[in-house]
């Protein structure tokens, strides 16, 4: 099996999750020119980009880490880049989570993992 089919095999784990938790997907694997979503959604009033990240073990750290803010920023171009062309209705509002498949089988979800991160430094 490929690395992008084992991504695609923990991007539905995801989704699979989200929807058991009220959430309906609204994109999988979005791009632009800026770089990619794994998984954008929605829950009532609230737009969610989330980045899936998986662990076999703990080797290389806790999913949440490889996070970073160089990806935290790539993130927050590519959601500003899909609303912006989107007539958004007013009372919506947006964030960014983080979802951890791990090894074992567990799946952890961080709301609000970072805030929009503009371009600067």
């Amino acid at each position: 099996m490929n690395k992008r089919q084992v991504g695609s095999d923990y991007e539905q784990i995801a989704a699979d999750y989200l929807c058991e938790n009220g959430y309906s997907i609204l994109k999988r694997n979005y791009r632009n020119p800026f770089g990619e979503i794994d998984i954008i959604a929605r829950k009532e009033d609230t737009v969610v980009f989330c980045e899936i990240k998986y662990r076999s073990d703990d080797r290389f750290g806790d999913p949440f880490d490889s996070v970073d803010l160089r990806k935290q920023r790539r993130i927050s171009k590519v959601a500003l880049a899909y609303t912006s062309g989107w007539d958004c209705p007013k009372n919506v509002f947006f964030r960014f989570d983080v979802i951890g498949i791990y090894g074992d089988g567990r799946v952890e979800q961080i709301e609000n993992a970072f805030p929009f991160l503009s371009y600067g430094r």
